[in-house]
């Protein structure tokens, strides 16, 4: 008698592989793109810096002059009591969001917005940066880490400076455990079992002589949950010719 293979539970949806988000400490954001950002400064100071599970960087929250609260991911250099500036006639200081209209080109910034005011999509993981490349009355040229060059409004919104936590990918996890508990506490698969090497009754792709699909690795189009595995609906297989 087989049993439910990991896709069919992850599918389920069930707390074990769904993300904790209710342990995360909230949504990275900028504060309100209003009329004084966009034609003045906004002053803000750094009262505390968190370690959050849900992400890679570590998040600094921030209290602005009106009032107005928002997490932000911090970037190197930043400590508390740290005073940051948010608007169009902020200084180019480390942890200040300036639109890029204002960025001078070779200045690394992160936290990049795809549209104003929508908010940082771009560059948020630690040590990531992007770097200005070129402008123009209509767009601004930002390279990003995969070396790919963007055109964005230059009217979005960037924070200056690198994101902190660089080095995190460099300390090795030297036991199974560690890794384990760092992947619990995003709920991630961990370990990841190859197809080929499970039983029968866990996979369809799993026994058999070696390591050996056994069958083709494009499932049939009204295979049953357990059986839909591999390349679904595939448009084509093989090395390009």
């Amino acid at each position: 008698m087989g049993k439910r293979i990991i896709q069919q539970r992850r599918g389920r949806g069930t707390p074990r592989y769904i993300s904790p988000s209710h342990r995360y400490v909230g949504e990275i954001n900028y504060r309100k793109y209003d009329d004084k950002e966009r034609n003045d400064v906004v002053h803000g100071r750094i009262v505390d810096i968190i370690n959050s599970p849900g992400h890679s960087a570590p998040i600094m929250s921030v209290q602005y002059e009106d009032g107005e609260e928002c997490l932000m991911v911090a970037p190197e250099k930043v400590s508390v009591n740290s005073e940051i500036t948010a608007g169009f006639k902020s200084g180019l200081q480390v942890g200040s969001v300036v639109p890029l209209v204002n960025v001078p080109e070779g200045v690394l910034v992160c936290c990049v917005e795809a549209i104003p005011g929508g908010g940082p999509k771009f560059c948020r993981a630690s040590g990531s940066f992007a770097v200005v490349v070129g402008k123009s009355t209509d767009y601004v040229s930002i390279k990003f880490p995969s070396n790919k060059t963007k055109m964005l409004n230059p009217w979005c919104r960037v924070t200056i400076g690198v994101v902190a936590g660089g080095g995190r990918e460099e300390k090795p996890f030297v036991k199974a455990g560690n890794k384990w508990h760092k992947m619990k506490a995003r709920n991630k698969l961990y370990p990841k079992t190859s197809a080929v090497a499970m039983n029968a009754t866990d996979h369809p792709f799993g026994s058999g002589r070696g390591r050996h699909k056994g069958k083709c690795s494009v499932p049939p189009r009204n295979a049953p949950p357990g059986r839909n595995v591999g390349l679904i609906r595939a448009r084509r297989t093989g090395m390009k010719r």
